[in-house]
């Protein structure tokens, strides 16, 4: 009998030309190729087609492993603390997310998760922190910026609301950089309601 073979995919398989497949004489046994092919084309795709999502809540590190050569990362900033009383939102932090990012196994890559901005409480910290930035290799994702008491929203990631306890109408904070998020909501002299923090 004779046998052809042909690589599909690095798995090599044998091509009975005489017989039925399912009980053919291999190599001198009498062997269940079908049987034999499943196996290894599960085994195939196991080994080759495997997505593992690591998750970061807390600053820390990873390992990049032997054979990964690039990676999908999605970074989330902190967000804003808002305004005291009357003030405006915390704009949320950052967001940056993208495919075919360069690694390079064995190396430790660090990674910091930001903390979120502060409550405002009373003065003179009648307006709420910046949430601080993440950190994923060289991809830095902003913190949103405060919202404010009595002024304009703060800049972030997502801009921090402006607030309402002003005779002068005021903007929200800026997101910035930009691409990462939404601009603060206004706030109008004539209106006791402060702007929510961007998204």
């Amino acid at each position: 009998r004779g046998y052809g073979f042909k690589d599909l995919g690095g798995l090599w398989y044998g091509l009975c030309y005489e017989g039925c497949i399912n009980n053919v004489d291999y190599f001198g046994e009498r062997t269940n190729m079908t049987g034999v092919l499943n196996a290894l084309f599960a085994s195939l795709a196991g080994e080759r087609f495997v997505t593992v999502i690591q998750t970061f809540t807390a600053t820390g590190e990873w390992v990049c492993p032997t054979g990964v050569t690039e990676v999908e990362y999605l970074v989330v900033g902190a967000g804003g603390g808002g305004g005291l009383s009357g003030g405006g939102g915390g704009g949320a932090g950052g967001y940056r997310t993208a495919t075919g990012f360069a690694v390079t196994a064995g190396t430790t890559y660090t990674v910091t998760v930001g903390a979120g901005g502060t409550a405002a409480n009373s003065a003179p910290s009648n307006d709420g922190g910046d949430g601080n930035n993440s950190v994923f290799s060289t991809i830095t994702s902003t913190g949103g910026g405060g919202g404010t008491f009595a002024d304009n929203g703060r800049a972030g990631g997502s801009g921090g609301g402006a607030a309402s306890r002003t005779s002068t109408s005021r903007t929200g904070g800026a997101a910035s950089p930009s691409g990462q998020g939404s601009a603060g909501g206004n706030a109008d002299a004539s209106s006791t309601r402060a702007g929510g923090g961007g998204g």
